[in-house]
């Protein structure tokens, strides 16, 4: 793709819910934390930060965020349910959100998921769109 601000953004977005996980690894801030490094990398995508998060009681989990420069990755776990939803998105031409979203599914072991995938890229416009007053106001 041109180096070029016309040539677009590239979105690839990859999500998907995990039931059933494996608790040792949805309980564990510190080994969650290590499985989101390890797919971004998977994913060629450059980490920037991580932050992570344990919550206890009803509904407690764990969460981590990892900010990579291609954009992010996001994993929550719910323990009392085995439950866990995961995020990647990135606008890395050579980013593979499906390789990074393979890996986390991988280490948490789900006994079913289900995933889906959102192409949020935009394309340049090749013509100019029509004024918002003329957008706005219903044909006559």
């Amino acid at each position: 793709m041109p180096d070029d601000k016309r040539s677009g953004v590239v979105g690839k977005h990859v999500y998907g819910n995990l039931y059933d996980v494996d608790l040792l690894v949805a309980a564990d801030e510190e080994r969650l934390r290590r499985v989101v490094v390890e797919a971004a990398e998977l994913g060629r995508m450059k980490v920037w930060d991580v932050r992570s998060w344990s919550f206890g009681g009803e509904k407690g989990g764990v969460s981590v965020i990892a900010l990579v420069v291609e954009s992010h990755i996001a994993v929550h776990t719910w323990v009392e349910y085995r439950y866990a939803t995961v995020d990647v998105y990135t606008c890395g031409e050579q980013s593979d959100p499906f390789k990074a979203f393979e890996h986390i599914v991988r280490a948490l072991k789900p006994r079913v998921y289900t995933y889906s995938y959102a192409d949020r890229s935009m394309r340049p416009v090749l013509e100019a769109p029509a004024p918002p007053d003329r957008l706005s106001r219903p044909p006559s």
